[in-house]
């Protein structure tokens, strides 16, 4: 089964090719999660079926050497006149600002071009260290595959200072059509005052959109840090020429909060803005000041799903939890982002009154949603949610596929498990448990992205792919899965290493064209069917033998302490270190200067700072680090 014109960004058709008299398919795989709906559906894969996947035939093909981590997913355009001929092309991104084309069957690299310095660790506010130790192309860059060209945002290290640049690349070259863009904008605060874009505090991580004549790109921060200067931007500009548009949209516009905390940033474990097949822009956000008090609906959006129209001149609809215990009140106070979690759109649904969309954040639980009024006809600014179901904590986003029965599923990945969901709009119950898969290795968030490949609709072709984060640091390897519609595994490997395990690893599986493609830690894993490899290819590196110290470069006296907050007292946080000592933090100068993120009593702190004599550590910069001591780095 063929999208349609609701996946313009999938391109499907059948290579004269045949292996064993099955057509190869010919996907194009253009931008993050396949479509603008953010579905993660591949419709068209007649290889990889959950019996070829799961008889010992699907092995490791190819690794690929690349030069840092990648947080971007991979992009594959087929058929293209490349390098002096014709080959099926894998475009991989790198935080050190590197692209490359990757042949997509040998794994040989054709281009590659670095596009600038990347900024440091050391440059980010606070030395943020949910990064690699360089910050470059971080947003999943999207294809206009009609005009062969690549967008994509570059964070570059310009005269000591960070710069975002929009750039237009010839797909064949991978050279610039246009001059590259520096990335600006400015609002309009709610006392009048005029407010500007803010690179060094702002990060994109976002994957771009790529929809009605225009490309959209989404900020957030980096550790929630710099809250006084941070807040989320969604900025678009038009395709070809790269002129901004006239409008954008600020997510905090308020001049001021008791705290001076704003972010209300949109970051979404890198899932893209979606957009409807009318054009409108959906988005999630996360926290804003911890007080509890600062979302109004209008001038500051936070813990919420937006509705944008396409020029982002308007705010069309907006749903903001309200519940007891996840009311936006108590996720900015405890932290808990909604908007770690993507937003994704449904297909037309049989029975349905309106659009859907499904989100889900931190707290778990995953919303079923009126995708063309977010309120869902409610006359309160808090929004009714169709239905809601718990999956666990989401650093993720859901995938979606039509069943041989002609009904919609809702694949959630929140906490360990994949959960297959059917989808009875109409129904006093429109979402219904179908399978709970078994449990995906992963402690260092909950939460994973998961992707879907079958052959149409057809009755038992359908496989669901997850890349696992790291369950240790010794090593920290990174898992591909994958499972029938039923929840049972029928594969799973080492795909690659995540150095950083204390930071977060957002991973997208790309399946098409009979490959699955998974990028992670200086290299691009390449599975198919096959004997595959009995070691790496020439040149790459073994998933298990990757090494990158993100530990922090510390002043003479200064020291970084991982620990699990017993409780706070303003600025006072008692904090029980690894080895079960108990020590006080004196928090005050990390607050003043903005450079905390919010503390929450049983999770995860990192702080650095100075011991004084008696013990005390005076606290410079506080940071969340992961809630499982496996995922802290050493002390220093």
């Amino acid at each position: 089964m063929v999208h349609g014109k609701l996946i313009d960004s999938v391109t499907l058709g059948v290579a004269l090719l045949t292996v064993s008299a099955v057509a190869v398919p010919s996907s194009n795989v253009t931008t993050h999660h396949y479509d603008n709906l953010r579905t993660g559906w591949n419709s068209d894969e007649t290889l990889l079926t959950p019996t070829a996947v799961a008889g010992g035939s699907f092995t490791l093909q190819h690794q690929v050497s690349l030069d840092q981590q990648v947080d971007a997913q991979p992009l594959l355009v087929t058929n293209q006149t490349i390098a002096g001929g014709a080959h099926d092309v894998a475009y991989v991104a790198t935080e050190n600002n590197t692209v490359y084309a990757v042949d997509a069957a040998s794994g040989v690299v054709l281009l590659s071009r670095n596009l600038g310095t990347p900024v440091p660790m050391s440059a980010l506010p606070g030395g943020c260290s949910n990064n690699s130790t360089v910050v470059g192309i971080g947003g999943t860059p999207v294809i206009d595959s009609a005009a062969g060209i690549l967008y994509l945002i570059t964070y570059t290290f310009e005269s000591s200072q960070p710069v975002y640049r929009l750039h237009a690349l010839n797909i064949d070259t991978l050279q610039d059509t246009v001059p590259s863009r520096v990335i600006s904008a400015t609002a309009v605060l709610t006392n009048g005052q005029g407010y500007e874009f803010t690179p060094g505090s702002s990060r994109q991580r976002a994957a771009l959109l790529l929809a009605n004549g225009n490309v959209y790109a989404a900020f957030g921060s980096f550790c929630d840090l710099s809250a006084n200067t941070s807040r989320g931007w969604v900025l678009g500009w038009q395709t070809g020429t790269l002129t901004p548009l006239a409008d954008s949209k600020l997510t905090d516009t308020l001049a001021t909060t008791p705290d001076h905390f704003f972010l209300t940033a949109i970051w979404m474990s890198g899932s893209g803005l979606a957009a409807s097949a009318a054009g409108d822009i959906y988005f999630v956000t996360g926290n804003t000041d911890p007080n509890g008090k600062e979302n109004n609906h209008i001038t500051n959006i936070s813990e919420s799903v937006a509705q944008l129209s396409d020029d982002l001149s308007t705010l069309k609809s907006i749903f903001t939890p309200g519940g007891a215990t996840d009311g936006h009140a108590i996720l900015d106070e405890r932290d808990e982002d909604f908007g770690a979690g993507g937003v994704m759109l449904l297909p037309p649904q049989s029975g349905a009154s309106s659009n859907l969309a499904v989100a889900a954040g931190k707290a778990g639980i995953m919303y079923l949603l009126n995708a063309d009024n977010l309120r869902n006809g409610a006359t309160t600014v808090i929004g009714n949610a169709v239905s809601q179901v718990k999956i666990g904590g989401c650093w993720c986003a859901e995938s979606y596929y039509t069943g041989a029965d002609g009904f919609g599923r809702v694949v959630s990945s929140g906490g360990s498990n994949v959960i297959v969901w059917k989808v009875e709009a109409g129904s006093k119950v429109p979402l219904v448990k179908l399978a709970t898969s078994s449990t995906v290795a992963n402690v260092q968030s909950p939460g994973f992205f998961t992707t879907v490949s079958s052959d149409g609709t057809a009755s038992g072709t359908a496989v669901i792919w997850a890349v696992g984060r790291p369950a240790s640091s010794k090593p920290a390897d990174i898992n591909l899965y994958a499972f029938n519609e039923s929840g049972q595994q029928l594969f799973t490997a080492v795909a690659g290493a995540w150095p950083n395990y204390s930071g977060n690893s957002n991973i997208v599986p790309v399946v098409a064209n009979g490959h699955v493609y998974v990028a992670t830690y200086q290299q691009l894993s390449i599975y198919g069917l096959g004997s595959g490899t009995a070691a790496p290819s020439s040149g790459s590196i073994a998933p298990t033998k990757l090494t990158n110290s993100i530990a922090a470069a510390l002043p003479v006296g200064q020291h970084e302490i991982f620990g699990t907050v017993q409780s706070i007292d303003g600025s006072t946080i008692m904090v029980v270190t690894r080895g079960g000592d108990l020590i006080r933090v004196d928090a005050e100068s990390a607050f003043a200067n903005f450079l905390a993120a919010q503390p929450a009593v049983g999770h995860g702190i990192l702080i650095r700072g100075i011991i004084d004599e008696s013990g005390v550590v005076h606290a410079e910069t506080l940071l969340h680090a992961k809630d499982n001591p496996l995922m802290w780095q050493p002390d220093q």
